[in-house]
């Protein structure tokens, strides 16, 4: 089942990721951890893939989902003419990337290992342990989860608002860069053109 769940959200992109995240919670976020990696996860240090494109590459390069933050890595190309302009959209673009995946696995991480204490400290609670007597993981129902879930979007509601601000501003300045690229380009082409003549 473990491997089912990471299979399937293995093809996830960002949008579909946040749009399940907005939907479910943050519970749809960690479902990827399987009980029995869940340990080791969270204590390696976050690393971007260390898979790269090809050097001749003419193209962005988009790699397989980081096991943390779930996010893909994005290697934006170089193109031989790079203005000014665009190397510092593509600086903007990879720096953003970074950030996003920064942020993500530091939530991802910090849900996960508050979810485990708030399991384990219920089940003590109810005098169980964390396996039955067939060595098989117990869980809580829904609605004790519930209270997981609100208490800790409550907890990071402040974090959350300031990530959506700053996510904000970065893809309103990046698009800001991108128009005014796009405008130099058109502008170029006509200047090109009205040299030529008739």
């Amino acid at each position: 089942m473990c491997s089912r769940t990471s299979a399937a959200l293995a093809g996830l992109t960002r949008r579909t990721f946040a749009a399940a995240l907005r939907t479910h919670g943050p519970s749809a976020a960690t479902r990827r951890f399987c009980s029995s990696n869940l340990a080791t996860q969270r204590d390696k240090t976050p690393q971007r893939s260390a898979v790269r494109p090809a050097a001749g590459s003419t193209y962005d390069w988009i790699g397989p989902p980081n096991p943390l933050s779930n996010l893909r890595p994005v290697v934006y190309h170089v193109p031989e003419n790079e203005s000014e302009l665009e190397k510092r959209l593509r600086h903007l673009r990879q720096e953003t990337e970074d950030w996003n995946h920064d942020f993500w696995t530091k939530q991802n991480v910090s849900f996960s290992k508050e979810k485990e204490e708030f399991i384990i400290s219920h089940l003590k609670a109810k005098g169980l342990t964390v396996r039955d007597e067939d060595g098989r993981r117990r869980s809580l129902n829904s609605e004790e989860m519930a209270v997981f879930y609100k208490s800790f979007l409550d907890k990071n509601r402040t974090r959350h608002a300031n990530y959506n601000k700053e996510w904000y501003r970065r893809n309103f300045t990046i698009t800001l860069l991108m128009a005014r690229i796009a405008l130099n380009n058109m502008w170029s082409t006509v200047r090109h053109s009205s040299k030529k003549g008739p």
